[in-house]
Formats: structure tokens, sequence, C-alpha cells
């Protein structure tokens, strides 16, 4: 629990060891990190809740398997559209015309049933997931209540706070306005978003390329949150979880949020245009333009945003203060890949924050998070700027939905590209999966090299520095539900080398390690060494013949020796 420290006087004096400003995903996944570790933690937002707007709408295969790990992805994928629902994504010149282009996804049911007998790029404990970031915040948040350890206060703001060097001092208080108090915190991240006040107060600036101009998905778009039960009644060819309207007076794309009648309707603003001062029945307007026709609709909300932005924070950290989802990147959201790599920064830097505040590990674990997370939102932000230069770049003329020859000409154009674009940007198991943490210190090479990094294949391998190869085992369980909370030393096929080197080393080092043995000369096959350390996050720190090292690998691989 978090200890209070109530003087005379206010302000009173809270100890914890984690501040977290930002009660999103990547703050609430933290607060579920560390919570489940038992670490104190306290977690701010001056929202009154969790998001009412859908936001992302997208969950990646690999943050399922980290919401399987923490015991929640089955509460996730019964969340958002009904089991039945269609997934495809489905490229139009407006959502009651021509179809032109589609891709064709498994339902919430089918991704359970299919992914047992999935292999090559989709061999994984979990498939995508199409669900509204409020939904995820929601599960997140009652999850992370549940941990004793763990505080979360919404309608909480972080007023200011300074790193004396031995500690955080923070000052916080009601976003209404009321008595402040004083946080004294070990560490403090900010998961505080796009304009997060923890890294304008450091002082940190962006690097990356902003201000793309594209015809769509550059610029400033319009966002809508509405409810309109007439759509299906119009729509002239299956429905679909996405619809994307090309055409060249009002470019869109809309996401179905419970499967029913609520929508995320996004289009791109015209030049000569300024969304910021439009009025529902410009709404209307803008939203009857991509349909066709007009329909009668219930506006939930509406504002802007820009898309253009491909953009990393100069530094993950600074003292005792760290960065973490949009306050460390900022994507234009092509591929849905914003939140789900907000996520993966909170598993990575969870475990090591657990493990350095529990003593587990020297402080220069700490070191890793910026080093490993940095050059993946590098990575992660350029393969949204090329999805979004796919789409955004396509020229749409009025010749595409012109009843005549050229117009069929124009629409079996636009056909092809789109039909090769929706591969690009939603059959990513590349990018899901392979994400790599080749350059860390705390990786352990063991002179392999990994396959090439492609969006759209993804080549499982154990060299160490990336995600482990799955596979499901003779029980129907998966492999990655064997591996421990912690860290796990993998033995594999009927004669795997003595493990007591590892366990006697970890048992020194205060590391809680568990060592899986499996017999499967599959498996063995499968990692191409009898021996894989498996590190809390599920990365592959290490493999090798046999145990002589494990002193020196258990060091590295926990920061205490290069």
């Amino acid at each position: 629990m978090l200890l209070n420290n109530v003087g005379a006087d206010p302000p009173r004096t809270i100890q914890t060891d984690v501040l977290i400003a930002g009660g999103g995903p990547c703050g609430l996944m933290l607060a579920n990190e560390l919570g489940r570790r038992g670490i104190q933690c306290l977690v701010l937002d001056p929202k009154p809740g969790t998001a009412f707007n859908p936001q992302a709408n997208a969950t990646q295969a690999r943050t399922m398997e980290h919401f399987r790990r923490l015991g929640f992805a089955d509460e996730i994928r019964r969340l958002g559209l009904p089991p039945d629902h269609p997934t495809d994504i489905v490229y139009m010149t407006r959502y009651a015309r021509d179809e032109l282009a589609r891709i064709e996804l498994p339902t919430a049911a089918q991704a359970v049933a299919r992914i047992k007998a999935m292999g090559g790029s989709w061999s994984a404990a979990e498939l995508p997931h199409r669900v509204s970031q409020k939904f995820v915040e929601a599960v997140l948040r009652k999850h992370a209540q549940r941990w004793p350890s763990a505080e979360v206060r919404y309608g909480w703001k972080l007023r200011d706070f300074s790193d004396n060097g031995a500690r955080i001092e923070a000052t916080v208080e009601p976003g209404g306005g009321g008595t402040v108090e004083t946080v004294h915190a070990r560490y403090l991240v900010g998961a505080d978003g796009a304009r997060s006040q923890v890294r304008r107060q450091l002082g940190i600036e962006w690097g990356g390329t902003t201000g793309a101009k594209r015809q769509f998905m550059g610029g400033q778009m319009f966002a809508l949150y509405l409810r309109c039960p007439g759509f299906h009644s119009v729509l002239r060819h299956p429905k679909a979880w996405m619809y994307v309207a090309v055409n060249h007076e009002r470019r869109s794309f809309m996401a179905s949020v419970d499967g029913v009648s609520e929508y995320a309707f996004h289009a791109a603003v015209q030049p000569g245009e300024d969304a910021a001062d439009w009025t529902e029945e410009d709404a209307r307007r803008v939203f009857a333009q991509a349909v066709g026709q007009e329909l009668p609709i219930e506006i939930l909300s509406m504002g802007t945003w820009i898309a253009g932005h491909a953009l990393v924070a100069e530094r993950f950290q600074h003292g005792r203060v760290f960065l973490a989802g949009d306050a460390a990147h900022l994507f234009t959201p092509a591929g849905g890949l914003g939140y789900n790599t907000a996520v993966e920064d909170a598993v990575n830097l969870g475990w090591k924050l657990a493990s350095v505040i529990r003593g587990a590990a020297p402080s220069a674990l700490l070191d890793s998070y910026e080093i490993e997370r940095k050059p993946l939102a590098e990575r992660n932000t350029g393969y949204a700027r090329r999805f979004a230069d796919s789409i955004g770049l396509f020229t749409v003329t009025p010749t595409l939905e012109e009843a005549s020859l050229q117009g069929d000409a124009e629409r079996e154009r636009a056909s092809r590209h789109l039909n090769e674009h929706a591969r690009l940007e939603f059959n990513i198991p590349g990018v899901t999966f392979g994400g790599r943490y080749d350059a860390s210190p705390i990786i352990v090479g063991d002179g392999s090299v990994p396959p090439p990094d492609d969006p759209n294949s993804y080549a499982a391998t154990a060299c160490p520095g990336g995600r482990p190869p799955h596979s499901w085992l003779e029980d129907g369980s998966s492999l990655f539900d064997k591996f421990h909370a912690e860290w796990t030393l993998l033995a594999l096929g009927r004669e795997a080398p003595l493990t007591a080197p590892f366990e006697s080393s970890a048992k020194t080092l205060g590391i809680d390690l568990r060592v899986v043995r499996l017999p499967q000369p599959a498996l063995l096959d499968l990692y191409e060494q009898p021996l894989a350390l498996i590190r809390p996050d599920q990365i592959v720190a290490w493999r090798g013949a046999d145990a002589r090292d494990a002193p020196r690998i258990l060091a590295r691989a926990t920061g205490r020796a290069g």
C-alpha cells in the first residue's frame, strides 16, 4: 500500500516507488506490470476517467500476447465487436457506393479457433483484435486497481516535479482545484501524451519528421464519434470493421466501435478549410460526403487532430525520469502502431524498474530502457510513415467516380493499388513480432544473424534479442503459457544439459528464475540450442549449448556487467 504521512499542516506527503503521469494504455499497463510485482505506484491523470472517445482501434497480436501473459487477453477479446462481426478493411469510393478493395480478416471467434492451426509468420499465442481503446483502458484500469500496491487517481494532475538525484519530489493536485499534495517517489514516468508536461519540463525535444502533406493522412483531420443505426442499410457490399472512403471530395476512414451503431469517423480536411470551427451541421455535411448520401446521426463527440507526424523524443530518460508512450513517440496512426508501441514501452520498463527497486539488479539496468526502446520507436514510426505514404499519396481525381470507360480504368487502377496497400498496412506480422534489441548491452549475443526486418513477413528465430519462437504444445497450451512470470530458462530436448549453474547463480543474485524442461524434439529444432534464457518481457536474452557461463550471462542480462 502507499504510505501516507499526514503532518499537522498541508500538504501531506505521499511516499511511493514510481509516480506515473498519465492514465492511458501506457500508464495503466505500467501500473499492472509494477503492481503484480508488489511495487508501489501512483497513477495520475487529469481526465475524470478512462477514455470516452474510441481513439486507437486495433490491438496487435504482440500486445494481445502481453495481455495473455497478464491474464486478461480473453476478457479483452470479448469486448468491442460481436464475436461474429467481420473485421475486414474495405476501400470504397463512398461508403454507400462502389467497393474498390478489401482485405478479409478473421472475426474474434474465428481468431480463437484458427490460431492453433496457424504457422509461419503467424505462429503466435494470439491474433490481433479489433477493439477500441476506450474498452481496453477500462480493463487495464480495473486490473491495475486490484493490486494493493497500485493507486490510480483520475481527476488529478502533476503540477511540477524535481529530481534531486536521490528521489523525485513532485506536487500533485485535483484537476478542479483543491488541496495540493506532495509526492516523494524513487522514479517518475511521463506517460502523459503528445503534449507531455514531463517531457517539456525536462527540455527534451522531438527528433524525426513532421508536417507531412498528403491528400490523406497528412495535415488536419476531423474526428467524429457518432451513432448511426441506419448505416448498414445503405451498404451495397458486405459489412466490415473499417471503411475507407477514397474520392476527390472527402477522403476518410471509419471504424466500427460496437458492431451495431457506433463509429469512429476521421476525415481529411481540405486545403482552405479549418475544422476547428466546424459546427454539428458541418459534421453532418462531411459525414454525408463520405457516405454518398445523408443519414441521420447522433454526434457523441467531435474534434480535430494532426496527421503527418513521425516523431521520437531525443532522449527517453533523464536521471530518475523516464518517458513512455506518446510522450516519447508520436505517430500518424497508419497501421495502429502508436498504442501498441506504448504498451511495449511499459512492458520493457516495468520489469526493469521492479528489478532495481527490489534490489535484484543495479540501477544501470535502467539505462537499457532507452537503448532498447528508442530504436524500436524510430523503426515503428518509420513503418507508420511508409503506410501513410502508401495510402495518402495515392492521387484521387473526379474521374474515379465517373460512369465512363475512363472511370472504369481509374477504378481498376485504384483497386490494384488499394488491394496491395491493404496487405502492406494490415497484414504486418513482421512489424508485430519482429522488433529486436540487438544493440542492447543486456542481450548476450551468440554470433547469429536475425532474419531481415520485413513488415509483412516474420521468420521465427531464437537469435538473442527478439521475441521467442512460439509453438503450441501437445496439451493444447501455448509455449508462452509455460514461461515464468519473471525469468525462464528453457531446457529443451530429451538430453538437455544440466541447469544447476543457472539456478545457483540466480539464487546468489536474487533473480527469480524457473527452469522449464520440455523434451519435444521440435522445440529443440525451433530454438536451435538446448538452453534459452527468456526475460520477464518474453525476450530471448541468451541461448547456448551448456550452462558453464551462467554467472556471466545472468550478470550481463540484469545490467551488472558489460
